[in-house]
C-alpha cells in the first residue's frame, strides 16, 4: 500500500513565490525502517521565518540535498517549520506512538509544507488531539516564544508590568493573554492607524492593560501614567524607533529582549538609558534556544497546551485554505502556497488538508 505525497521545495534561494516548486513522490506504507513513522499533514501555517528561509536570509535553514525527499532528481530543500500531523503508519520499533496520534515537529527545519512525510520517531512530539486544530498547528513557534520570554528571562511577579511593541502580532497577542493569567500587567505599543480605536478595544478584550500608540509614548499624560509602575521587561520585534519607545518605558534595571526586527533597522538606544536607568539588552531566538536546551521544547509545549485547555489562550484569526489530498495535483498544490505567501502580509495563512 502506498500514498502519493506532495511537498513544496526549492533548489535555490530567492523570491519565495518564484523559486518554490511542487515535488510529488510515493511512500510505501508497508516498507518502513523500524524507527520510522509516516505522517499525514493536517495543517501547515505560513510563518515569516519560512519565507525568509526560502529567501536565504534566515540563519537557520534546511539543507539543500538530493536526499531531502524520495525521487528527487536534483538537490532540494523542503519548506516549512511548523505544522500538525497525524501518524498513519509506523515501523516495528515504534511503540511510543499509535496510529492516529497527533504530533508536531520536535525541532526546526522539519519540512512541513507537504501532504505526507517520513520521519524518525525522535523527530516528533505527541500532543493531545482534544485542542482546536488551528491552535495545535501553530503550537511550535509563537506560543513557546511568548511563554519563554515571559517566564524564563525576568522573574515577573503578580502586579509587575511588561511592555512590548508589535502587540497585535501573533506573539504579542499571546503574551498579553499569558501575562494576564500570571497577574502581570501589559503596556502594548502599536502603530497609530485608522482603526486604532478598534485595535485598542480588541487587545483590551484579550487582556491588555494599556494600549498606546508609539507617538504617544513620550507625552506628559503617559509619563504620568507610568509613575509607580515597575516595568521589568520589554519585548521588541520591530527595531528602529519602536525599539527606543519600548526601552524608554522600562523602569530602572529593566531588560529589553529583542526577538525580531520587522523594520530591519538598528536599535537607536541612547546612552542615558544605560547610564541612568541601567537597562540591559538581550536577544531571544527560539531555534537556538531549543537546540541548546532540548528539554525546553517539551516543557514549554506542555505549558502552552495547558493554557489552551484551560481557556487562557483564545484562537487567533487565521485565513484558512482547505485542500482535499485526494484531488491534488502538483500545479494546484504549488498555486495554493504561492497565493498564501502572497497574502501573508494581510494576516496569518493556514493550509488545511482533508
Amino acid at each position: 500500500m502506498s500514498v502519493t505525497a506532495h511537498a513544496i521545495v526549492y533548489e535555490n534561494y530567492g523570491n519565495p513565490t518564484q523559486v518554490i516548486k511542487s515535488h510529488s513522490y510515493k511512500i510505501d506504507l508497508n516498507n518502513l525502517k523500524p524507527e520510522e513513522v509516516v505522517l499525514q499533514t493536517l495543517a501547515s501555517p505560513i510563518n515569516p521565518s519560512d519565507i525568509v528561509q526560502i529567501a536565504g536570509i534566515y540563519p537557520s535553514r534546511p539543507p539543500i540535498s538530493v536526499d531531502s525527499l524520495p525521487e528527487a532528481k536534483t538537490p532540494i530543500a523542503v519548506t516549512g517549520n511548523e505544522g500538525l500531523f497525524k501518524i498513519i503508519a509506523k515501523g516495528s520499533d515504534v511503540s511510543e506512538f499509535q496510529i492516529g496520534d497527533w504530533v508536531i515537529p520536535s525541532s526546526v527545519n522539519f519540512g512541513t509544507w507537504c501532504t505526507h512525510r517520513i520521519h524518525l520517531k525522535n523527530e516528533i512530539l505527541k500532543i493531545p488531539n482534544d485542542i482546536p486544530m488551528n491552535q495545535a498547528a501553530t503550537l511550535a513557534v509563537n506560543p513557546p516564544s511568548a511563554y519563554l520570554m515571559l517566564n524564563d528571562i525576568v522573574k515577573l511577579q503578580p502586579g509587575d508590568w511588561f511592555v512590548q511593541n508589535g502587540a497585535n502580532s501573533q506573539v504579542g497577542r499571546l503574551a498579553i493573554q499569558m501575562a494576564k493569567n500570571m497577574g502581570v500587567h501589559s503596556i502594548n505599543i502599536v502603530r497609530k492607524k485608522e482603526n486604532f480605536d478598534d485595535l485598542v478595544k480588541d487587545l483590551t478584550s484579550i487582556g491588555a492593560t494599556k494600549v498606546i500608540s508609539q507617538e504617544d509614548v513620550g507625552t506628559e499624560f503617559f509619563t504620568e501614567f507610568l509613575k509607580g509602575k515597575n516595568v521589568k521587561l520589554g519585548l521588541d520585534c520591530v527595531g528602529g524607533a519602536a525599539s527606543l519607545a519600548v526601552a524608554k518605558v522600562l523602569s530602572e534595571y529593566g531588560k529589553l529582549v529583542v526577538y525580531g526586527s520587522m523594520t530591519g533597522q538598528p536599535l537607536p538606544l541612547t546612552v542615558d538609558l544605560f547610564l541612568f536607568k541601567n537597562i540591559t539588552v538581550q536577544g531571544f531566538w527560539l531555534s537556538k534556544r531549543l537546540k541548546n536546551e532540548a528539554e525546553l521544547k517539551v516543557s514549554s509545549t506542555n505549558a502552552v497546551v495547558k493554557l489552551i485547555k484551560d481557556g487562557t489562550l483564545k484562537e487567533s484569526n487565521v485565513n484558512e485554505t482547505i485542500l482535499k489530498i485526494s484531488e491534488l495535483t502538483d500545479a494546484k498544490f504549488l498555486d495554493t502556497f504561492v497565493t498564501a505567501i502572497t497574502n501573508s502580509n494581510s494576516g496569518k495563512q493556514l493550509i488545511k488538508f482533508e
